[in-house]
């Protein structure tokens, strides 16, 4: 029997997420992968750390969340429903390199999918991209999505 693969794949609302989405499922497709989608909502529970946290922190969490999986999440795995693929997907709150990080390695992810550019060029040139980050941290292949 093949080995269980998952393709885990960074989303966040934007064209590039769902072009590395559409990656991740059309290879799944060849290889009979899982691919999940995970988003990560930055949120330090204190106080804002980041430029993010600062410039749009979520009032409330609850409709956050509510928020990300129907704005998010659902309309990805809608547009993928007839391809045969298994598509779950996850929400987190934190630091999202970190969150992916830590979800690649409990997961034992084969390969992660990440969009070029997220929803935000300014935080991007300031703090470092999320993509950036994982290629270089990982330890496992990242397909960079243009």
């Amino acid at each position: 029997m093949a080995k269980h693969q998952l393709y885990m794949v960074a989303v966040d609302g934007s064209e590039w997420g769902e072009r590395a989405t559409d990656k991740a499922v059309s290879l799944a497709k060849q290889t009979g992968a899982e691919v999940r989608l995970v988003t990560v909502i930055p949120w330090s529970g204190i106080q804002p750390l980041s430029v993010e946290e600062i410039a749009a922190r979520p009032l409330e969490k609850a409709g956050e969340e509510a928020r990300a999986s129907s704005e998010i999440l659902d309309p990805l795995v809608a547009k993928h429903k007839a391809s045969g693929v298994t598509i779950t997907k996850e929400f987190h709150w934190g630091h999202p390199v970190d969150v992916l990080k830590k979800r690649i390695k409990e997961e034992k992810a084969v390969m992660a999918f990440v969009g070029r550019r997220g929803r935000s060029r300014v935080a991007d040139l300031l703090l470092g991209s999320v993509a950036n980050s994982l290629a270089h941290t990982v330890g496992i292949p990242i397909v960079l999505v243009p």
